[in-house]
């Protein structure tokens, strides 16, 4: 019997709009692992709190703030006081539970936390200062529909902070090889494969100004674009 013929990491490009099947099996995969995501340790901890230190300049406590991916929280729960509100959102059922134990045991007025997929146009159109997105593009269904949902999210002026993997930088052996082999064994997860031009040009399609491109990481290459764009007034 011939080996099966290994898909490489997926295009940035357009794909079907996200349907309750193909949420419900992205879901199970994050449902799958999530008690081991949120025990897992962040590899570049400096980096982290560098990012964490920039986003943190950019909120102000009369902002009304949506997380798109939040995971198990703990961004949200760094970044929520400073803050209005801070909506942080997963399409993981189990990683919003997680989340919500940190907060019961860590309460801030400020944060709560709800199901949804950042595919999908599920938000209040121009309810928010700032959408944070971070560690989730590579891995949407499609780029330009996230993005849009983020987009008709923030009002007017207001900002998109993300900082992204991109996947497409990374030796070409992970995302034509090894990320293909891992997803056929149920270990990654679907994932998009773009470098930082590409992403940029994404912004820009949605009508968005990039303001400042960064990269944060202190351990080895870093991958990881920290962007922040504006929509137009």
């Amino acid at each position: 019997m011939s080996s099966p013929t290994l898909a490489p990491c997926a295009e940035a490009g357009p794909t079907a709009p996200a349907t309750p099947a193909a949420i419900a099996r992205k879901a199970r995969f994050w449902d799958r692992i999530a008690r081991k995501y949120a025990a897992d340790p962040i590899a570049d901890m400096a980096g982290y709190e560098a990012t964490l230190a920039r986003v943190q300049g950019l909120l102000s406590v009369d902002q009304e703030v949506l997380e798109l991916g939040c995971g198990t929280g703990s961004t949200a729960l760094r970044l929520a006081s400073g803050t209005r509100h801070l909506l942080a959102t997963d399409v993981s059922s189990h990683m919003i539970e997680i989340a919500r134990e940190k907060l019961a045991r860590q309460p801030l007025p400020q944060l709560s936390f709800a199901l949804a997929d950042a595919d999908a146009p599920e938000f209040a159109p121009g309810a928010y200062d700032v959408v944070l997105a971070f560690n989730l593009l590579h891995l949407v269904d499609d780029l330009d529909q996230a993005l849009s949902v983020a987009v008709q999210a923030l009002r007017p002026g207001g900002l998109l902070i993300t900082k992204t993997p991109c996947i497409g930088e990374m030796n070409p052996l992970i995302p034509t090889l090894a990320l293909p082999l891992m997803r056929a064994i149920g270990k990654a997860p679907h994932v998009l494969c773009f470098k930082q031009p590409q992403l940029l040009a994404a912004l820009a399609r949605q009508g968005l100004e990039v303001l400042s491109v960064e990269r944060h990481g202190t351990r080895g290459k870093d991958i990881r674009a920290f962007v922040v764009a504006r929509k137009s007034s």
